[in-house]
Parts: C-alpha cells; sequence; structure tokens
C-alpha cells in the first residue's frame, strides 16, 4: 500500500541545492526562531528552496514568506505552481505518458525539440499577466530539468537553457502529490522576480532572512554561476554584504553560504575581509555538480551569521 506524502519537497533539482545541509544549517539557526519570536522568514535567492521548504513546514510560528530571484523562469514556475497548479498537473501527466511510450532515441530527440520550445517562449513570457504559456514553460522547465543531463538548469548568454540530454531510464516528470503540496506552501508566499535588494521592504526585525547566491568560484574551471544572464562576480558579492550590513541594522537575523577560498587558498581571505564585523563558521559539504565524479567530494562551506 502506498503511503501519502505529507510533505513538500523542492520540485527541482538545482545546482548547490541544500537539501543535504538542512540539519546543519539548522544547528546554526537563531535561537529567536525556536523561541517563536521571528515571525517572516524570506530566502532572496531561492533556488530549489530546500531550506524554505523546511522552514515552512516546521516552525508554525513563522506567519509570512518572502522568496524571489532574478531567474525569471524559476519564478514563473514558483508563481504558476502558486496559482494553477491543477493545469501543470495535468500537462506534466501528458508530458509523461508521451514520453515513456517512446524509445531510446526517441526520446532524445523529443527532449531537445521540448528544449527548442522552451527557449523560443523564453521572449513571450510575461509574469504580470497570467497565461497559458506558464503552463507550458514551467512543465517544459521540470521536464528539462527531469531528463537533461545531471540534472542542471544552466543557461547560455542568450539565456537559453543548454543543458544536454540525460539518459534516464523512467523519471519522475509528473509528481502530483509533491506538486500541490509545493502549491499550499506557496499559498502564503510572496514570490517576486528581482535581485536580493527586492526583499528589503519585507525584512523587519522579526525576519529571519538566509542568503544563498551563487558561490564565487574557487578556481577557474570550478565557475558555475549561469543560473540566470550576468555573472555574479566580486563586485557583486561586495553589494550583497553591504546589503547584509544594512539589514542587519535593522536588527533581522540574517544567515548567508558561500563557498569556502581556503580549500584551495589558506590566505584567500576575501569573505573573512568582506564580513569581518559577523561570524563565520566552516561546514563540512559535498560539491555534486561536476560531471566527473571523481571531482565531487567534500569540500567547507561558509556559513555566515549576525548573531
Amino acid at each position: 500500500m502506498k503511503v501519502k506524502q505529507t510533505i513538500a519537497k523542492p520540485f527541482l533539482k538545482w545546482a548547490g541545492g541544500k537539501g543535504k545541509l538542512i540539519e546543519k544549517l539548522v544547528n546554526c539557526f537563531p535561537l529567536e526562531i525556536t523561541a517563536g519570536q521571528l515571525t517572516k522568514y524570506a530566502e532572496p535567492f531561492i533556488g530549489g528552496g530546500a531550506l524554505y521548504f523546511h522552514v515552512a513546514q516546521n516552525y508554525p510560528q513563522i506567519e509570512k514568506f518572502f522568496i524571489s530571484d532574478c531567474n525569471l523562469q524559476l519564478v514563473l514556475a514558483y508563481k504558476t505552481i502558486q496559482q494553477n497548479v491543477d493545469d501543470l498537473v495535468d500537462f506534466l501527466s501528458q508530458l509523461q505518458q508521451e514520453y515513456y511510450c517512446l524509445d531510446q532515441d526517441e526520446r532524445k530527440d523529443f527532449f531537445y525539440q521540448q528544449r527548442l520550445k522552451f527557449n523560443q517562449n523564453i521572449t513571450e513570457i510575461n509574469l504580470e499577466n497570467v497565461s497559458k504559456l506558464w503552463i507550458e514553460q514551467t512543465g517544459l522547465l521540470i521536464f528539462l530539468n527531469r531528463t537533461c543531463f545531471n540534472g542542471l538548469f544552466r543557461v547560455n548568454s542568450k539565456g537559453e537553457f543548454n543543458v544536454p540530454f540525460g539518459d534516464y531510464k523512467n523519471p519522475k516528470i509528473c509528481d502530483a502529490e509533491n506538486l500541490k503540496l509545493v502549491s499550499n506552501l506557496l499559498a502564503r508566499t510572496e514570490i517576486r522576480l528581482g535581485d536580493f535588494t527586492a526583499s528589503n521592504d519585507f525584512i523587519d526585525s522579526a525576519t529571519f532572512v538566509y542568503f544563498d547566491p551563487p558561490y564565487r568560484p574557487l578556481n577557474k574551471t570550478s565557475s558555475f554561476n549561469s543560473y540566470a544572464q550576468g555573472d555574479f562576480n566580486d563586485q557583486e558579492q561586495l553589494r550583497l554584504a553591504n546589503y547584509f550590513r544594512e539589514l542587519s541594522d535593522k536588527k533581522a537575523k540574517l544567515m548567508l553560504s558561500n563557498s569556502d577560498p581556503k580549500n584551495v587558498d589558506e590566505n584567500d581571505n576575501f569573505f573573512e575581509e568582506l564580513y569581518q564585523d559577523f561570524r563565520l563558521e566552516r561546514v563540512s559539504a559535498a560539491r555534486m555538480i561536476n560531471s566527473r565524479a571523481d571531482k565531487r567530494g567534500k569540500l567547507k562551506e561558509l556559513l555566515i551569521t549576525n548573531y
């Protein structure tokens, strides 16, 4: 007998996702969140949203949620699931049925057809007006995420999805139970397109904020910042640190994750200098986005807090 799912989980696999780090992150939460003194939660770089899903389902005193991202396709997906999950489930169910009926060569061709359609739709998306295109584009995003190589979301300089076919046997394209649970959570969440500063008017002294920006690359070959057009370079890291300081002055409780440069250069004090007024901790984390299994492994990541 199948056990009914009751816990919502991320609906996308996302490079740098925090699913395996939840316990370590929770152990570093501010005391005020367990004491019930914080009633709002913000996550300005939502990505796959693993920590958001955990907080939304384990801290009932949190009454208001805010998530945002500069990735239009990602924000569209969250908004579509929030507002029209039933039609999305129907679309994905049909897509899954069609995909399962194909042999492996046909599946590969089908994948590239859907990828082309997804990229052609990009310029037609309008977040101000709900349309049938929202359903198709979100469905295609989930389909591509389930069937592409290594389950990545990556775009080129034109903002086009460019990950190749993944060759999985029978990937679960339509997870109706989970999508409906996700929709229930998103019903009490404000979703916004924009960079991290879009959260400013939501955040106050009753807010817990988690920042998970594109990580500063440890070397030239490890850079994976292509979740959206444009680079999150050192200048952006500096701008984020200044914003972190501004929110700290508001008395919000803040936590930020990033790569630890000392994994490759013990003399690199970039983050120590950038966040010299705050607390830095190092936690062990598995890096899984490398296409070569022998290049994946445990590295230290930074957790920066203002408490």
